[in-house]
């Protein structure tokens, strides 16, 4: 699609978005009045539903904004709210932008909205290439400290599961800049997974696993052009299983 054609898709979804959402809150307002819930179109439905669309596209919410023209935070949950606590709604110009970013019609937006969050789990997320810097992880691989933004992708049954946003082509043709791995530390490790390690060096490694015995963990990297690479069992620290990936 032309940069001229984005726009005016933006322009006329701009336009449409106001009244729109006045139609989608009366919609939700009259359903939930019949099941005696509150009738109110809430901050959060908002942003789950834009994260939704990032995940649906295969982006994160900083990658969405990008892709849409904005600045790369405005998606991000430090955004969400102001410094003294009050909730910052998106701007329909940039949702509009982000519907048109992603060829998502004003109705899907107004289904993400209006379905409940089943299926959809909030997970830490962080870029690839910060995964290595000190603080992120603790010695069992969960992750602490500050750094993490947050989204909302498929769900999986680990409370502490995280996702990693891919930096440059250096893993395709199996991963390409701006996907997004969804990681879980409890979820069991088998040959032939792929997964996240940290050694004890502090080196943090996306690879597939070949072989494990009680000695030794044998790697094979992503990109077929290099080596297999065996470790220590000693030099490892923590070992992830990646459970999702957009694709």
């Amino acid at each position: 699609m032309s940069s001229a054609g984005v726009d005016c898709r933006a322009l006329s979804l701009k336009v449409i978005i106001p009244n729109f959402l006045i139609k989608v809150t009366a919609r939700i307002r009259s359903t939930r009045l019949r099941i005696g819930a509150t009738p109110m179109l809430t901050h959060n439905q908002i942003w789950t539903a834009l994260d939704r669309l990032a995940a649906q596209a295969g982006l994160s919410p900083s990658a969405l904004a990008k892709r849409a023209g904005l600045d790369p935070t405005t998606f991000n949950k430090s955004k969400r709210v102001t410094s003294d606590g009050r909730e910052r709604w998106p701007s329909t110009e940039s949702v509009s932008k982000a519907l048109a970013a992603t060829g998502m019609t004003i109705h899907t937006f107004v289904q993400l909205i209006d379905e409940t969050t089943r299926g959809v789990q909030s997970v830490p997320l962080l870029s690839f290439a910060e995964a290595g810097a000190s603080g992120r992880f603790d010695q069992n691989g969960l992750p602490i400290g500050d750094g993490w933004d947050e989204a909302g992708f498929p769900s999986v049954s680990d409370q502490h599961a995280y996702a990693l946003e891919i930096s440059g082509d250096a893993m395709k043709p199996a991963y390409r800049d701006g996907d997004i791995i969804v990681v879980s530390p409890a979820a069991p490790v088998r040959r032939g997974d792929r997964v996240v390690l940290k050694a004890r060096n502090g080196e943090i490694m996306l690879k597939e696993l070949r072989r494990r015995t009680a000695k030794t963990i044998e790697l094979q990297s992503v990109d077929p052009g290099h080596s297999e690479r065996t470790l220590a069992i000693s030099d490892v620290e923590w070992i992830a299983r990646i459970v999702w990936a957009s694709q």
